[in-house]
């Protein structure tokens, strides 16, 4: 078959789909805002797409989101004419449909068949939205509004859509009965065979230090250090848990920028923020035992996994972080904020530790009792490395369901 990829930072959620497409022999093109120029990259051709220069117009801020979107689509939709007037005439497409590109692909190819990566559909109630009144506001009614005119470019895609596929039954049953018929849950999958414990990991920071299974190391990683993922959480419940535990290091991963939700005041970071908010009420000897380590390859972050004594992952109810289940895979000891979509992955006293997402003091009660407890972690571990095992590796599970998927879609 002829398959084309759309995603304006492939390969995205389909690093390992689009990949084993071209593999099994199928013609895949992939068309993106990553690259300058066409590439080739596993056997897929990848193209570039450009946005042009927009002269400024005044747009109602609740179609701002949807201006962008319409934007990309454009781009995409040009791109593609070329593609077809090149001879290229896709069998199915398998679209990000997020932030807008597939919108008018079927206008260049009718007869294809489109399937979108469904991540997330916008609600306006609880706990989708004001989940945190800190950082989230109990909606208002206006912005219930602006929210509906935010699902726009998924009403638009429902229409267009022959199937979709989602990563959690959280993130599908967002989206409405009208299109949720379609969506097959199906994880990206994790490399199991590569994710695995291993009594003699080490880790060496940036100060030459290396940390080893015999430290008491307490790990926590965003993509960003932000509301959404609970750093706020996480950084308030440090100064009781640095004293507390005397002989423990706490590392930390995560950008300085925003993915999720708002911004903080100009000039300000989230991890800024909640570093001077803490900081005060830390003894500086305590302080030298945090470790912020920014972005760090994924050779280090799968190393910084394996050395983890107890990891803690917070999230509002949202998209789940595949941190979560990488850690799982190497039989991490977790404790977890109860919430969707966790609840999916994690059993309370099963397979990690669950605490209410605002509960600091349970969070550093839970972490010091796992701590304290090291053949609880391992039952934990192992129990938490068997469910990865069995119901996402990416080889026997996920990625066999991701091609059944697009061989029912074309």
């Amino acid at each position: 078959m002829k398959i084309l990829f759309i995603h304006q930072n492939f390969p995205g959620q389909f690093k390992h789909l689009a990949p084993a497409l071209a593999k099994l022999g199928h013609q895949t093109v992939a068309l993106t805002l990553r690259v300058d120029k066409p590439t080739n990259w596993n056997g897929v051709r990848v193209l570039p797409y450009k946005l042009k220069a927009r002269q400024g117009q005044n747009v109602h801020p609740w179609l701002i989101d949807f201006d962008t979107k319409l934007t990309r689509a454009e781009a995409c939709y040009h791109e593609a004419v070329k593609l077809r007037e090149a001879g290229f005439t896709p069998d199915i497409i398998i679209a990000h449909h997020g932030w807008g590109e597939s919108l008018f692909l079927k206008d260049v190819w009718p007869n294809a068949k489109l399937g979108l990566y469904c991540e997330l559909y916008h609600q306006a109630d609880y706990p989708h939205t004001g989940f945190d009144p800190e950082f989230q506001p109990v909606i208002k009614p206006v912005e219930a509004l602006r929210l509906r005119m935010k699902n726009l470019n998924n009403h638009e895609h429902f229409d267009i859509a022959d199937a979709g596929i989602s990563p959690t039954h959280f993130q599908a049953d967002t989206f409405p009965a009208e299109f949720r018929d379609k969506i097959t849950v199906c994880h990206d999958g994790i490399h199991t065979d590569v994710l695995t414990p291993d009594e003699n990991a080490s880790l060496t920071l940036e100060t030459g230090e290396t940390l080893t299974r015999d430290d008491e190391l307490i790990t926590f990683v965003n993509r960003n250090l932000e509301p959404y993922r609970g750093y706020h959480i996480f950084m308030r419940a440090l100064p009781r848990l640095l004293k507390e535990r005397p002989n423990a290091k706490v590392l930390i991963v995560g950008g300085d920028d925003v993915s999720y939700g708002a911004r903080p005041a100009k000039g300000l970071t989230w991890k800024q923020i909640f570093i001077d908010e803490v900081r005060g009420s830390i003894p500086t000897k305590d302080w030298q035992r945090v470790h912020f380590l920014g972005r760090i390859p994924y050779d280090k972050f799968q190393s910084l996994l394996k050395v983890s004594r107890v990891h803690v992952y917070l999230t509002y109810p949202f998209v789940l972080s595949w941190s979560l289940f990488e850690t799982m895979s190497v039989e991490g000891a977790i404790v977890a904020s109860k919430t969707a979509p966790v609840e999916e992955a994690i059993q309370h006293g099963v397979n990690g530790r669950l605490v209410d997402f605002f509960d600091k003091d349970a969070l550093v009660e839970e972490t010091c009792r796992l701590l304290d407890a090291p053949e609880e972690r391992a039952e934990l571990g192992r129990a938490a490395r068997k469910l990865i095992v069995e119901n996402y590796d990416l080889a026997s599970t996920c990625l066999p369901k991701q091609l059944e998927w697009v061989n029912a879609l074309a």
